[in-house]
Parts: structure tokens; C-alpha cells; sequence
């Protein structure tokens, strides 16, 4: 199966979309971004081609008819499984640099102590592992980073206390190791990590059910399918450290535009808001970029600036929107620059506004300075749409849906529950006409990977 795929590197996540020759979409991944420009974009692109198996499975199982209306359990399982797969080998890898790490001179006579008590972290965290990938479970990521830190940080000083071993040596050993293992490619691992996955959920299914062949066919049919990667198109915040050629990389302004407009064909007007900067982008009715603004200096109103305003109030990012949302009064920030906002959201805190208000102001204070960037891009036209990370935040979108009506009336506003993967799907989409419409061939595998 010809498949061509898109890379968007950002400044906080890099995207990988997949899509086959009638240019439907196979499967999305996405990572946090590294100093490592060349691992984010190759595990983006395996995760990628992961989700597109699971894409297959649910194809050829539906169309088996098989699992009596249960295929969605199905599917939730094996990918609980394969997820769990994936973090355990990991795991085994972070407990092999952290032990490492840990010998030698710098921890002198607390080496055998320190080392004790990373044994024991890691065997807790080996037995608690079925239970975070276990159905209902909820985490505040996906990303192994998060789920291992935060684990491995609670445990740590748990161990720390009855180890009687002091807590910050945990913590030197565990922030000398992770970036080495999160750089870590497992593309030898993933059929294995699929494989053991299939056995896992086989084994939950009645005797029966594991053994028909209307399961284990189609299963296998997808198995067997390769996944040639015809074309591949990198763009995004850093495309010049993609390890692809000059002919492989596009702007991310014009794979924004035409992300947008495969999503939404009536699309005008295009906003993306994401880690490290606003694009404003306009197209035609071709998507194809007629004109655009962008702040290119200054990360502030984007994801970065979120994220610090978080870590200022002491939240997750995930946590800012629902908390504005609960805002009762409208409270007016003056600046949304990063240096200043820090002062005076402890200002505002310290004369006794409440939290979620200022919350709110905030995000307000953002979309303002992205409608400035719109206003300068040629206006906002209809149809409006809205993409990159922060249109997952719900009082961003909020504040967004009032200045448009409130400057230009009603229209209608695009916003896609997988817009943080538009410039990928614009990647996929030039390398699908690059090949389908240009008739152009991929170079050596060596340089498009």
C-alpha cells in the first residue's frame, strides 16, 4: 500500500500524518519535540504508522462483521495493551541508564544505597503499570517523559524515606538519564510490541472468539500489509533540521493553508495558534496562500506563554481552560509578554481576584493579540478556521467565538478535534500531489527517513 506522509516538527510537539492513495487518512502520531530533531520526527512518523494499523484493523474487522458489536472494545484493548507494551520497554531502558548513571565516583560511599533504592523504585513502577493502561484509567499524558516522571518522582521519594537515602540523588540520576532514553528510537520494537499486544488481548477473549478465524484473518491481512512509505514532506517550526532534502520540505504556511482547506474545503481564513508562534493565514478557494502575518519574534499568546502562565499558578497546562471557563467576572490583563506576566498575575492575586477570572482575562488578552495578527493578514473571512494547539483549549476558543462576532458577526468557525495535526496533513497532501499529480519519485530511503 503507497502511502505518503506528512512531518511537522513544532516547537513543543512534532506531527506525522499518514494518507493513501485517495488521499484518506491512515493514521496521525505525534511526540514532544527533542533537542534531537532527527528521533521526533522519525518516532512521530512510527506512531504514525502504528495508528494506521489500528485504522486497518478496524477496517477489516468491520467488514468482517466479526466480535458481535464488540470491535470498539476490541480495538480500546489492543491499544491499551500495545501502549503498555511500549512503556514497559522503556521502562527497562530508563532502569538500565539510571543504574548506569548512578555508579562511578559521584555518589562516593551512597553508590550501593542509591542503587538499592532504584531497584526498588523500578520494581514498583514495573507493578504498577498494568493499572495505568488498564480501561478508565486517566493520565495527563501520553508522552513517556510525563507518565514515567511523575511516577517515578512520587515513588522516589517515597523509597528515598524508607531507603533513608537523600531524595535529590533519585532526582540527579533520573534528569541525567531521561533525555538519553526519550531519545531512544524503538523502530526494531514496534511489530514485537504489536505482536505481544495481540497475544495480551487474544487471551481476555472467550476461547472461541480468540480462535475464529473471522478475528485472526483480517488481523493477519493487516499484518501482512506493507506500509510503503511512497513520499515524505517535512515542515513545521524546525523543517531546516529535518533530515530530509530541500525537494522534501515546504513552509509550514502554505501546509497550514492547505491542512485547512483539506479539512475544511470552504475554508478563508486560517488561524494557528501553537507552541512558539500565531500564524493568520488567508487562501483561496484552492487552498492556496493568498496572504498571511505571523509573530516571528515573540512567543507570547501561544503555547509557551501558557505554558509558563501554568507553571506560574502551579497547573497542568490541560487545567488553564476548564479553570477559566468558570469565570465570573471579566477582568482586563495589560500585557500578555512573558517577561511581565508573571508580575502581574501575582499582582492580581495579591488584591484579590480569583484565579479562574484572571484565567479568563488571559486568554482573552491572547485571542486579542491574535485578531491584531488577523486584522494585518487581510481581516477574517468566512469560513473561519482554527487550528494548532491551544484551539484544544476550551476558553481560548470561547474568547475566540465572542471577538469574531463581537468585529466581523456571525460566520462560520472551523475547529477540528485533530487541528494540532493540520500542517502534517498539509505535508501529506504535497507529498500525495508530488507524486500522484508530478509524477515524482522518492530518492534513496536513507535520505527521506
Amino acid at each position: 500500500m503507497r502511502c505518503f506522509i506528512g512531518i511537522d516538527l513544532g516547537s513543543t510537539t512534532t506531527k506525522s500524518v499518514i494518507i493513501d492513495e485517495n488521499r484518506n487518512i491512515l493514521g496521525r502520531g505525534i511526540t514532544n519535540s527533542r533537542s534531537n530533531y532527527d528521533t521526533a520526527s522519525t518516532v512521530a512518523k512510527q506512531e504514525a504508522l502504528v495508528n494506521a494499523r489500528f485504522h486497518l484493523f478496524r477496517a477489516g474487522l468491520s467488514q468482517a462483521g466479526t466480535l458481535n458489536g464488540g470491535l470498539e472494545t476490541f480495538l480500546g484493548q489492543l491499544e491499551r495493551d500495545f501502549r503498555l507494551e511500549q512503556f514497559l520497554e522503556q521502562l527497562a531502558d530508563l532502569e538500565e541508564v539510571c543504574r548506569r548513571n548512578a555508579e562511578g565516583p559521584r555518589f562516593g560511599a551512597d553508590a550501593k544505597a542509591v542503587g538499592a533504592a532504584l531497584a526498588e523504585v523500578f520494581r514498583r513502577l514495573r507493578d504498577e503499570a498494568p493499572e495505568m493502561f488498564a480501561p478508565g484509567a486517566q493520565r495527563k499524558s501520553d508522552f513517556f517523559r510525563d507518565i514515567a516522571g511523575s511516577r517515578y518522582l512520587a515513588i522516589g521519594e517515597q523509597v528515598a524515606k524508607e531507603a533513608g537515602v537523600r531524595y535529590d540523588m533519585l532526582l540527579n540520576v533520573f534528569d541525567r538519564s531521561i533525555i538519553e532514553v526519550e531519545n531512544h528510537v524503538y523502530q526494531d520494537s514496534m511489530r514485537s510490541h504489536l505482536m505481544r499486544a495481540l497475544d495480551r488481548t487474544f487471551k481476555a477473549l472467550p476461547e472461541t472468539a480468540s480462535r475464529s478465524d473471522s478475528l485472526r484473518k483480517p488481523i493477519q491481512a493487516v499484518l501482512d500489509t506493507e506500509l510503503e512509505e511512497t513520499y515524505v514532506v517535512g515542515t513545521g517550526y524546525g523543517r531546516a533540521r529535518l533530515p530530509f532534502s530541500k525537494e522534501h520540505i515546504r513552509s509550514e504556511i502554505l501546509c497550514h493553508g492547505l491542512g485547512a482547506h483539506v479539512m475544511y474545503p470552504g475554508t478563508a481564513t486560517v488561524l494557528d495558534i501553537g507552541g512558539q508562534d500565531t500564524k493568520a493565514i488567508q487562501v483561496d478557494k484552492a487552498g492556496i496562500v493568498e496572504n498571511f502575518q505571523m509573530n516571528d519574534r515573540c512567543a507570547a499568546g501561544c503555547g509557551r506563554y501558557l505554558g509558563y502562565i501554568a507553571d506560574e499558578m502551579n497547573l497542568g497546562l490541560h487545567e488553564l481552560g476548564p479553570l477559566a471557563m468558570k469565570s465570573t467576572k471579566t477582568i482586563k490583563i495589560n500585557s500578555t509578554c512573558t517577561v511581565f506576566a508573571g508580575a502581574e498575575l501575582r499582582d492580581r492575586l495579591s488584591i484579590g481576584d480569583k484565579r479562574e477570572d484572571i484565567m479568563a482575562g488571559l486568554h482573552r488578552a491572547i485571542i486579542l493579540r491574535a485578531m491584531s495578527i488577523l486584522a494585518r493578514s487581510g481581516g477574517v473571512r468566512n469560513e473561519f478556521t482554527f487550528t494548532g494547539g491551544v484551539a484544544k483549549n476550551e476558553a481560548a476558543v470561547k474568547a475566540l467565538r465572542e471577538l469574531i462576532a463581537e468585529n466581523y458577526g456571525e460566520m462560520t468557525i472551523n475547529i477540528n478535534p485533530d487541528s494540532i495535526y493540520t500542517g502534517a496533513l498539509g505535508g501529506a497532501t504535497f507529498a500525495w500531489r508530488a507524486v500522484v499529480e508530478d509524477g515524482k519519485v522518492a530518492e534513496k530511503r536513507e535520505k527521506t527517513q
